[in-house]
């Protein structure tokens, strides 16, 4: 039972004395809402276990409708107080007069109650009571939803009561119930967590509820710096209002209990400091809310800030914060420092809004970057004293951040202006800002010119591994900075090493230019350099350069030499180290030059270009080779057209796999191998099976394709079979197709294999062309694609045979760079 389901008075009879003692809550078995009668004549038999849970059921419900009845209870004594103030009248009195005001009103006396104590109290809640109860009467149909079964007064009521719940509750978790109870749950909402801020940036749940326990443990500490819904609230002033948590993939708590559900993130936060965040949890998609729903959730956001000023994190909770020192301790501190601080404390407006900073104290290193003295820059507040703190450099929006968030801020190199008598000062300043209980502690460091370019030139002689001397010849002292004891692998306390005894720790060798540097620096005082290997007391030689110069006096005289040293071991090291690989390079180099230089020789010598023609009657027969463009290329491929002592030609081309000097050799053993075989007058299936054999043991298994002929000038006819390779092509007349394929596979994949053979009968004028995938190969298109833009490119025949060789490798397409070999036949 909510507050707004609280029973009306009487419409007749005398009013009863609501400031007695109330009467007990109702049973539920003669409230309809609470369902049906559970009188046990009329309700089927229970098991125990049933009865158990109905009796459980029986006394929650009591337990809220008392919780209801006494906040609802508070509520109305608060409202007979203001009555009693105003009216001047008694208790009973009062209690009377809010009777009948309520019975003229036709409201109950707990609604009537919270708009006496909006009318008396004039605070946040009465200001987003009437902005509700406004949008309702011009007929918003969205308050009106919002507003539930008791319609815009309860609204009202709800929050009131939800006020009074978190006031009287003694612990965040406790106002964590009240709020969900009596404020949220009307609103669709599911669970209520409430976030306390950490100085340092981290979150604590000090309160939820609607949250299994589990989880509320689970999430009990959120580090600093973590991305989560309740973050991004306290980061943005007008708080987070998302749709559906799944959307932004933000972690929070109840991500798994209510995945889909809408969530509401907004800052508490009270005198412009923010105390912790209050987020709200619904198990559906949020809609767009209302202007007066927004600042229901301000104000309860503004509700819990004041329970969090007093908030203290239980023990395990996560880290504890440091007991933080309030202002009169941080001036102490303060006076402490090296570099100059303001201790400013917050300056609120009449509402209690965070307006400027008073500066509380100045410490005594201050430095005013316009020059004004302390007693000017003290006690001002801090946009009098630096109004330029608005402006480009937002100095003031980052102290009132630090101030609200407790996250300190540093940055360097950071724009100081002041205005003196209207003219604006700038100074180059380190700031840091951090809040130290109710004040914040602001330190800046201003930049000197000669410390930081000394900073620099320290960093560049450390990065450059620079060492610098100074040495006076008349009195004998020297003086050494850090780097120069740690190039000559010495202690600063040691004492340093004179010019003069130079050479005791240089390498024996390099004693003729150290000579040369001190004669010409020394003797005739003119500024010298010298490069030598330094050897150091830890037994680690180095290689140094030194470079010094002079100081003479108005007589011409020697004072001082000043100089440095500069460690170049990595700069010798990489030199010579550059030299030996461009040896090694250079020596790469030439034997891959003189490798592939013999490789094209023993292809030429086995694979002429062109060779002397074959004379056989009514045939003409013409070879052709290129090699590849680039000579780390030079491949396998190979030809050979012969006659054999049986009168037939052997025509065949092959492609051995790969590249240089293997490839070369392999192809050498194939086609000889295969001359050999031929002499035997076998067929060329049988030929192309041995020379598999061949191929699979006695070449180290290289893999090659092939496609071998045997011409019968006599009968016009070729005998042919082909393993792994492309077909030859027959050009007749203005045709020209490949011959059909026949089963073959490549030479040396396994250690035997049987050809197909294939016989062709050619006419006159006919002419048969094998090659090697040279000549057509492309890399953007298929074999297919390739070999007809060949047939294209055969026809027609040029009038001779040696032409149309010609003419196919002028037009060839092909974008590999490999061998290409043609070997073609025309008859007579």
């Amino acid at each position: 039972m909510s507050i707004s389901e609280q029973p009306r008075e009487p419409a007749g009879g005398e009013p009863r004395d609501v400031s007695a003692t109330p009467p007990p809550p109702v049973p539920p078995r003669t409230r309809a809402a609470d369902g049906p009668a559970d009188d046990p004549s009329e309700m089927p038999p229970l098991s125990p276990v049933g009865r158990l849970a109905a009796t459980v059921d029986r006394l929650s419900r009591e337990v809220r409708a008392a919780q209801a009845e006494a906040e609802g209870r508070a509520l109305i004594e608060l409202a007979k107080g203001i009555l009693v103030e105003r009216l001047g009248c008694g208790p009973a009195q009062a209690a009377r007069q809010l009777a009948e005001l309520a019975e003229q009103a036709q409201l109950t006396p707990l609604e009537l109650a919270v708009d006496v104590i909006n009318q008396a109290a004039r605070d946040r809640m009465s200001e987003v009571t009437d902005a509700f109860l406004a949008a309702t009467g011009t007929g918003d149909d969205t308050a009106d939803d919002d507003a539930g079964d008791g319609g815009a007064e309860s609204a009202a009521v709800r929050l009131r009561a939800a006020e009074s719940g978190a006031l009287a509750a003694d612990d965040t978790q406790a106002v964590a119930d009240a709020l969900l109870e009596q404020a949220l749950r009307p609103l669709g909402a599911a669970a209520v967590a409430i976030w306390a801020a950490g100085s340092d940036g981290s979150l604590t749940l000090a309160g939820s509820a609607g949250f299994s326990p589990a989880e509320a443990t689970r999430w009990r500490y959120v580090p600093p710096d973590v991305a989560t819904v309740a973050r991004r609230g306290l980061t943005e002033r007008a708080g987070q209002w998302i749709t559906s948590l799944a959307e932004t993939g933000l972690p929070s708590v109840g991500r798994h209990q209510f995945p889909e559900g809408g969530r509401v993130a907004v800052p508490a936060g009270t005198g412009g400091r923010l105390h912790g965040v209050l987020e709200i949890a619904w198990p559906v998609p949020l809609a767009p809310q209302p202007p007066q729903v927004v600042r229901q959730v301000e104000a309860l956001a503004e509700l819990c800030a004041h329970t969090l000023e007093t908030y203290a994190p239980p023990h395990g909770a996560g880290p504890q914060p440091r007991i933080l020192p309030d202002a009169v301790e941080l001036m102490d501190l303060a006076d402490g420092l090296h570099d100059p601080a303001l201790v400013l404390v917050p300056h609120l407006d009449g509402a209690g809004h965070l307006v400027d900073f008073r500066i509380q104290h100045v410490n005594r290193r201050f430095l005013d970057p316009a020059g004004r003295p302390r007693a000017v820059v003290g006690g001002a507040l801090l946009l009098e004293a630096y109004p330029m703190a608005a402006g480009d450099s937002e100095l003031f929006q980052r102290v009132e951040r630090v101030y609200a968030t407790g996250e300190p801020f540093r940055a360097q190199h950071m724009s100081l202006t002041a205005l003196v008598d209207q003219v604006p000062l700038s100074a180059v300043a380190d700031i840091s800002i951090s809040r130290h209980g109710n004040a914040v502690l602001l330190i800046w460091r201003i930049e000197d010119e000669a410390a930081r370019l000394a900073s620099l030139l320290q960093h560049a002689q450390r990065l450059g591994r620079i060492g610098g001397f100074e040495e006076n010849v008349l009195t004998g002292e020297i003086t050494w900075n850090g780097q120069l004891f740690d190039l000559y692998g010495r202690p600063p306390t040691s004492i340093p090493v004179p010019l003069e005894e130079l050479p005791g720790h240089a390498h024996p060798d390099d004693a003729v230019p150290i000579g040369r540097f001190l004669r010409t620096l020394l003797h005739h005082r003119r500024p010298a350099s010298a490069a030598f290997r330094l050897q150091r007391p830890d037994g680690v030689t180095r290689h140094i350069r030194i470079v010094a110069e002079p100081v003479l006096d108005t007589d011409g005289r020697l004072l001082v030499v000043r100089g440095a040293y500069q460690d170049i071991s990595a700069q010798h090291w990489t030199e010579v180290a550059l030299a030996a690989t461009r040896d090694q390079l250079a020596h790469t180099e030439q034997q891959a030059s003189e490798r592939a230089r013999l490789t094209l020789q023993l292809q030429h010598a086995i694979m002429p270009p062109a060779q002397a023609p074959l004379r056989v009657p009514d045939l003409q027969v013409a070879v052709r080779y290129r090699p590849a463009e680039t000579e780390q290329l030079v491949g396998g491929d190979w030809y050979d057209a012969v006659m054999l002592p049986n009168r037939l030609v052997l025509l065949c081309v092959g492609d051995v796999a790969g590249h240089g000097i293997e490839a070369a050799t392999s192809m050498v053993v194939l086609r000889n191998a295969l001359r050999g075989l031929a002499v035997t007058g076998a067929g060329p299936g049988q030929l192309l099976s041995w020379l598999n054999i061949v191929a699979h043991h006695l070449t180290g298994a290289v893999t090659a394709t092939a496609v071998c002929g045997l011409y019968d000038p006599a009968r016009r006819t070729l005998r042919w079979a082909r393993a792994g390779h492309l077909p030859p092509v027959l050009v007749r007349g203005p045709q020209a197709n490949p011959l059909p394929l026949v089963r073959g596979m490549l030479l040396g994949a396994v250690a035997e294999a049987a050809y197909e053979e294939a016989e062709v009968q050619l006419a006159a004028e006919d002419t048969l062309l094998m090659y090697t995938d040279g000549l057509i190969e492309r890399r953007d298109r298929s074999v297919e694609e390739s070999l007809a833009q060949l047939l294209s490119t055969v026809r027609p025949a040029p009038s001779t045979l040696d032409q149309h060789l010609d003419r196919l490798l002028t037009y060839s397409r092909s974008d590999t760079d490999d061998d290409t070999c043609i070997v073609g036949i025309r008859v007579g």
